[in-house]
C-alpha cells in the first residue's frame, strides 16, 4: 500500500513526464526494473524510497504518521557570517527543487521588509547582514559598522532575488513591516556604531526600496501586495502549487522549518486565503488609498532622518 501511495504522489509531482524513466534515471536502474516497481511487481528497497522521497522533497509523514504528528526539515543554523553561505544557497536549492515555471505561487507575511529585497551591493544589504549578526550569535563582538565587512554573497544572493521576484507573489504588509529597519537604524546610531552619514544613506536606500515596491504594486501583474491591518505578521513563506508545495516557517532570524506535509500545505493555503479576504488589495485599491499606505511609511522614515539629524 505505501509503495503504491509513493508512486500516485511522484506522478502527481511529474504531471506528464514518463513514471519508469523518471525512477529509472534517479534510482540508477533499467526501464525494465523501474517498470517492475512502477507495477508493484517488485517493492522499492528502503533506501530507493527514501532517495525518492529526497529527490521529489515528499514528506514521508503523509504515509506513516497521524494527523496530529509531521516530519519536518529544518535548514542550518547561522551563527557566523560565513553560515550565511550555506543559508544562500539551500534557498537556492529549495527554489530549484519546486516546480516554479507552472503555477507557482509564493506567499509572504511581511512581518519584517522580506529579506529577498535587501539581497543586493548596498550600504543597506551589508547593515542587515551586520544587524542579523549581532543577534544571532551571542559571542558576536559588537564593531563599529563601519569596520564589518562581510564575504561576497553577490552570486548567490542575486540569484535568489532573481527567483523570488521571477514568480507570482503575494505579500502581506502592514505599517509595522517597515518599522523594524528603522528601529535597527536608530538602535546601532545611538550606540555610536553606526555613523550619521552610514544612517542616512541606509535610510535613503530603505526609502527607494519602498519606491520600487511601490511602483511593482502599480505595474507588475505577477505581484500582488496587501494591507492586513487586523493580525500581527509572522515572516511565514509559503510556496504554493497544486503539485507540490512548501512551508517555511521562521524558527530563528535565519532559521527556517520546512514542511512539506501535503494537509498541513492545505491548511496553510486555507488560512492565507482566509487572511486576504479580511485585506486591502493595494493594487486594486484607488490611487488614494495606495497612496496613503505608502505615505506611513515614507513620513516613518522622515522622521528618523529628522531625529538623526
Amino acid at each position: 500500500m505505501y509503495q503504491e501511495l509513493l508512486l500516485k504522489e511522484i506522478r502527481r509531482r511529474i504531471g506528464e513526464k514518463s513514471l519508469n524513466d523518471e525512477i529509472a534515471n534517479i534510482l540508477n536502474i533499467s526501464y525494465d526494473a523501474a517498470h517492475r516497481r512502477t507495477s508493484l511487481k517488485a517493492k522499492f528497497s528502503f533506501e530507493e524510497a527514501l532517495e525518492l522521497a529526497k529527490y521529489y522533497q515528499i514528506s514521508l509523514n503523509q504515509f506513516i504518521t497521524s494527523d496530529h504528528q509531521i516530519l519536518v526539515q529544518k535548514t542550518s543554523a547561522v551563527t557566523h557570517v560565513e553560515d550565511l553561505q550555506s543559508f544562500f544557497k539551500n534557498n537556492l536549492s529549495v527554489f530549484e527543487n519546486l516546480p516554479l515555471s507552472d503555477g507557482m505561487t509564493i506567499y509572504y507575511s511581511a512581518k519584517d521588509i522580506p529579506f529577498f529585497y535587501t539581497l543586493s551591493d548596498t550600504l543597506l544589504s551589508r547593515f542587515k547582514i551586520y544587524v542579523w549578526m549581532n543577534l544571532l550569535n551571542a559571542k558576536q563582538v559588537f564593531i563599529p559598522f563601519l569596520q564589518f565587512s562581510p564575504p561576497d554573497f553577490e552570486l548567490n544572493t542575486k540569484k535568489l532575488r532573481e527567483k523570488y521576484e521571477a514568480q507570482h507573489v503575494v505579500e502581506l504588509w502592514n505599517d509595522m513591516t517597515v518599522s523594524s529597519i528603522l528601529q535597527q537604524i536608530l538602535f546601532y546610531y545611538e550606540t555610536r556604531l553606526l555613523l550619521k552619514n552610514e544612517a542616512n544613506i541606509i535610510l535613503e536606500e530603505v526609502k527607494e526600496l519602498i519606491e520600487y515596491i511601490e511602483e511593482k504594486t502599480e505595474n507588475n501583474p505577477k505581484f500582488h501586495l496587501y494591507e492586513n491591518e487586523l493580525m500581527h505578521l509572522s515572516n511565514d513563506i509559503f510556496f504554493h502549487h497544486p503539485r507540490q508545495s512548501l512551508f517555511a516557517l521562521p524558527a530563528n532570524m535565519f532559521g527556517y522549518i520546512l514542511i512539506s506535509d501535503a494537509k498541513t500545505c492545505r491548511e496553510t493555503l486555507s488560512y492565507f486565503e482566509h487572511q486576504i479576504k479580511n485585506c486591502k488589495s493595494l493594487n486594486t485599491a484607488g490611487n488614494r488609498d495606495r497612496k496613503k499606505f505608502f505615505n506611513r511609511m515614507y513620513i516613518q522614515i522622515k522622521n528618523l532622518k529628522q531625529k538623526i539629524q
